[in-house]
C-alpha cells in the first residue's frame, strides 16, 4: 500500500512539473518567417489576486524596426502609438520608410481591466519582418495597485528562463516551400506560453495512473487483516 501511495505522489509531482511555472506576457505565434507579414497577439495574463491589469506597453526595438505596424481595436481599451525617426530608412516596395512605430500602449477604460484569473490578447499586424534571428518585444504590465511588472529580460540559449522574460518572436529564413508573402498568422497561450503538444497526453496519462494507484491503495487498505 505504501508503494502504491508513493507512486501516486510521484505521478502528481511529475504532473505538476509538466505545467507552466507561471504566466508571462507572450507573443503568439512564437515563430514566423523573415520578410513575411503576419498577425501576432500579445497575450497578457493577470497574475495578481488583489489587482487588475490596466495598461500594457510593448516596445518594438529600433535595431530591428518593422516598416508597417497596425493594431486591432480591443473593446474597452484605448491605444496610443509612438513613432521614431530611423537613421537608416527601410525599403518598402518602391518607397523608403523613414519613421516607424516603436511603442504601443493599450490602456483600459473604467470597468474593462484584466481582472484576477483572466487574460486578454492584443493583436497587431506587422511586416515585413526583419531579416534577423529574433525580435525581442520588451513589455511593461501595469496593475491597478500601481505595480509595474517589467517583462524585459532577454532569454539566453542554454540558460534557465529569467524571472521576467520579454516576449520573443523567433524568425526563420524563407526557403523553398515557405511563403513570405503577406498572410495572417494563426494565434496560438498557455499562461506563460503555449504548452508543447505532448503535454496534454502526458497530463491525461498521469491522471489515469494516479487515480489507479489511489484506488488500488484503498482496496489494499480495506482488505488488510483485522487487528487481533
Amino acid at each position: 500500500m505504501r508503494a502504491l501511495v508513493g507512486l501516486a505522489v510521484v505521478v502528481v509531482a511529475v504532473l505538476s512539473g509538466a505545467a507552466p511555472a507561471s504566466a508571462h506576457v507572450t507573443v503568439n505565434p512564437r515563430e514566423a518567417v523573415q520578410g513575411a507579414y503576419g498577425k501576432f497577439s500579445f497575450r497578457v495574463p493577470n497574475e495578481k489576486d488583489t489587482a487588475s491589469t490596466v495598461k500594457l506597453e510593448v516596445f518594438i526595438p529600433t535595431d530591428t524596426p518593422i516598416a508597417s505596424v497596425s493594431t486591432r481595436p480591443v473593446p474597452g481599451w484605448t491605444v496610443a502609438l509612438e513613432r521614431s525617426k530611423l537613421t537608416t530608412p527601410l525599403k518598402l516596395h518602391d518607397s523608403e520608410v523613414t519613421e516607424v512605430i516603436t511603442k504601443i500602449t493599450w490602456t483600459a477604460s473604467e470597468g474593462n481591466a484584466i481582472t484576477p484569473g483572466q487574460f486578454q490578447e492584443f493583436d497587431v499586424s506587422a511586416g515585413p519582418l526583419p531579416e534577423v534571428d529574433r525580435v525581442v518585444f520588451k513589455a511593461l504590465q501595469t496593475y491597478s495597485d500601481g505595480d509595474v511588472v517589467r517583462w524585459i529580460e532577454e532569454p539566453v540559449a542554454g540558460q534557465p528562463e529569467p524571472d521576467h522574460p520579454a516576449p520573443v518572436l523567433k524568425l526563420t529564413k524563407a526557403g523553398p516551400g515557405i511563403n513570405a508573402a503577406p498572410a495572417a498568422a494563426s494565434v496560438t497561450t498557455t499562461g506563460g506560453g503555449d504548452a508543447p503538444a505532448w503535454v496534454l497526453p502526458l497530463v491525461l496519462a498521469s491522471l489515469v495512473v494516479a487515480a489507479g494507484a489511489l484506488i488500488l491503495a484503498f482496496v489494499a487498505w480495506r482488505r488488510r487483516p483485522a487487528a487481533a
